[in-house]
């Protein structure tokens, strides 16, 4: 890989499109649930799980708009540490009681996270420079 990919300042991409592409996942993995009879509360998990962390990162992002370089770096660091943190304690609580539900909810949550995650990575790379 050449350096130049990453050394050439870009745009910082808005977080709509990839956050509407993590939804689209979760709403198309409601019907495959239903279909395949698997417990919806695991689907449930999975979709709240994304949503309260893409709400979390919706309050995170504006505070890093008010504050200093090295205030919002500080703030992106706990943002980031907090949302694995949240997500690893929710599902293990659910895996300590009821495992496929935390399996469903990991599967859906994964998903919509790495399908945004994709999004979000082209946005950035195929803006201009």
């Amino acid at each position: 890989m050449r350096a130049g990919i990453f050394a050439t300042p870009r745009p910082v991409p808005g977080r709509l499109v990839p956050a509407l592409g993590g939804l689209l996942v979760i709403v198309l993995a409601l019907p495959v649930f239903v279909v395949a009879a698997w417990d919806l509360a695991g689907w449930a998990l999975g979709a709240v799980l994304w949503a309260g962390l893409e709400a979390a990162e919706a309050v995170l992002a504006r505070l890093r708009e008010r504050t200093d370089n090295v205030a919002a770096s500080a703030v992106l660091a706990f943002g980031l540490s907090f949302k694995a943190i949240a997500v690893l304690a929710v599902l293990v609580a659910a895996a300590a009681t009821q495992p496929e539900l935390a399996v469903a909810a990991a599967i859906v949550y994964v998903l919509a996270y790495t399908f945004q995650l994709g999004l979000l990575l082209l946005s950035y790379f195929g803006a201009g420079r």
